[in-house]
């Protein structure tokens, strides 16, 4: 009697311990922004596999219009070409009689590379990988006179899963721009750039 109760204690204990191991295992609470996963569907055997539906081709979407603001520069003003679908965002001082210039676009950054390497006719230099930043420096850069070398610099706002560079104006559209183009022209005591 004695090793049945002994055999008996041994086979719950084996039980016990044996358990949580096949029990299934806890999942994390979801974090604000995380997506619920799930599991994936169990395919009935009795059906047989239909093949997938073709996805439509979808067409990019336009940019979206904005109204043009009357207090944005031009590219004569700026003596550089502005991306035509680039917004006006702000414009900031760099010091020594220069000014920032920022756009915004919905554009790729790869085709605003493509498109300022054609208009300014320079290859420029990939200054960051990460997040990619090109910058064309046109023009001579006299430390003297001048905060920042004349030019024009692409940045990448998407990087690293970013949402893009957030739209200042209250309502703007789009909310959030992918790419963000800086320009800073020569101060307006230096020769302007050559080309």
């Amino acid at each position: 009697m004695g090793d049945m109760v002994r055999l008996l204690c041994g086979v719950i204990l084996v039980a016990t311990v044996g358990m949580p191991s096949a029990a299934q295992k806890p999942q994390p609470f979801p974090r604000p922004g995380t997506a619920q996963p799930q599991a994936p569907p169990t395919p009935r055997p009795a059906e047989p596999a239909a093949p997938p539906p073709a996805a439509p081709v979808s067409q990019p979407a336009p940019p979206p219009t904005a109204t043009p603001d009357p207090n944005a520069p031009t590219a004569a003003t700026l003596g550089f070409p502005i991306y035509p679908a680039a917004q006006f965002i702000a414009s900031y001082d760099a010091g020594r009689g220069q000014r920032y210039f920022l756009f915004g676009t919905v554009a790729p950054y790869t085709e605003l590379v493509s498109y300022y390497r054609t208009q300014l006719k320079d290859r420029g230099d990939e200054v960051f990988q990460q997040p990619p930043t090109h910058m064309f420096q046109i023009g001579r850069f006299r430390e003297e006179t001048m905060a920042f070398p004349p030019g024009v610099t692409v940045k990448d706002w998407t990087w690293g899963g970013s949402q893009g560079y957030p739209n200042p104006k209250l309502g703007g559209q789009p909310g959030r721009f992918p790419t963000v183009i800086m320009i800073v022209p020569a101060p307006a005591a230096a020769p302007a750039p050559a080309r």
